[in-house]
C-alpha cells in the first residue's frame, strides 16, 4: 500500500480469537494496521498475512503489556511505521479462575496490569494522536465476568476487578475525549468459542453447560464481536460514546 492509510488502528491480542476477528473484518486499502500478541507469532504472522492480502497495511508486534514499557513501545511502533494512531482496540487478557481463598495477590496485580494499567499506558502514549484524529475511537473489550456471577459456576475474582476497572476507565476517557471527536466505547462478550490456539478458561466438556446456560442457546463466535467492534470503529458511530454493549446472547439478562 503506497497510499497514506484513513486511519491506523492497533489491536492487542490479536493473534487469535476476537482480536483476530477484528482486524481481518476491518482490513482494508484504506487501512493500516498494528496488530500485537504476547507470544503466538505464527498466529500473529498468520493474521498480518490474511490482512495483506486484503489490501490493509500491517505491522506486528510481540510483547508482554504487564511490562510497563510495552504499550508506549506498542504506540511508538504504529507511529513509526505509519506516522500516527487514530484508533486502538483493547482486547489483549486472560481469565484467572480463581476464588477467594485460592486467589493470590499476585494473580490480582497480574490482571490488573494485563487489562486496566495497559489500556492507560496504552492511551497515556497515545493521548495526542487520539486527540487530533480525523476518525479517533477507542474500543475497550471487557467480559461479562465484569456483571454476571457465578454462571457455570464459575466466578473470576480478579478478572471482574480489572474488567470493571477497564469500564471505568473508558467511560472516563469518553469524556475527556468526547470535545476532540474521539469515541470511547466497551464491547462485553459473552461465552465465546475460541480459535484452536486460543485460550481457553473453563474445561472443554463446560463449552456445552455454558451454552444452555446463554439465553439464545448460543456460544458466541469471535465474529460476533468482531462484527460490534467494527461498528464502533466505524464512521456511522461518529456520536455513539461512553457506551457499553453486551454481546452475550443475554447472558446478562440472568
Amino acid at each position: 500500500m503506497t497510499a497514506k492509510p484513513d486511519r491506523v488502528v492497533v489491536i492487542t491480542g490479536a493473534s487469535s480469537g476476537i482480536g483476530a476477528a477484528t482486524a481481518r473484518r476491518i482490513a482494508t486499502p484504506d487501512t493500516a494496521l498494528v496488530i500485537h500478541a504476547r507470544s503466538n507469532i505464527d498466529g500473529l504472522t498468520n493474521v498480518a498475512d490474511l490482512c495483506r492480502e486484503q489490501g490493509a497495511a500491517a505491522a506486528t508486534a510481540t510483547s508482554d503489556l504487564t511490562e510497563a514499557a510495552a504499550s508506549s513501545n506498542l504506540i511508538a511502533l504504529a507511529q513509526t511505521e505509519f506516522g500516527r494512531v487514530d484508533q486502538i482496540v483493547s482486547n489483549a487478557g486472560a481469565a484467572r479462575r480463581a476464588e477467594f481463598g485460592d486467589l493470590q495477590e499476585s494473580g490480582l496485580r497480574a490482571d490488573t496490569e494485563l487489562i486496566g494499567m495497559a489500556f492507560f499506558r496504552l492511551i497515556d502514549a497515545a493521548l495526542p494522536d487520539l486527540k487530533s484524529s480525523h476518525w479517533g475511537r477507542v474500543v475497550a473489550v471487557s467480559s461479562f465476568v465484569a456483571h454476571t456471577f457465578g454462571a457455570n459456576d464459575s466466578v473470576f475474582p480478579a478478572t471482574s476487578f480489572a474488567k470493571s476497572g477497564l469500564e471505568g476507565l473508558a467511560k472516563a476517557l469518553a469524556w475527556q475525549l468526547a470535545p476532540h471527536g474521539t469515541t470511547v466505547n466497551c464491547v462485553v462478550p459473552g461465552y465465546t468459542r475460541k480459535d484452536p490456539t486460543g485460550h481457553a478458561a473453563i474445561a472443554p466438556a463446560a463449552w456445552e453447560a455454558a451454552r444452555r446456560t446463554t439465553p439464545d442457546q448460543k456460544l458466541g463466535e469471535p465474529e460476533d464481536v468482531a462484527a460490534t467492534i467494527a461498528f464502533f470503529l466505524g464512521r456511522d458511530a461518529s456520536h455513539i460514546t461512553g457506551q457499553t454493549l453486551h454481546v452475550d446472547g443475554g447472558l446478562s439478562l440472568l
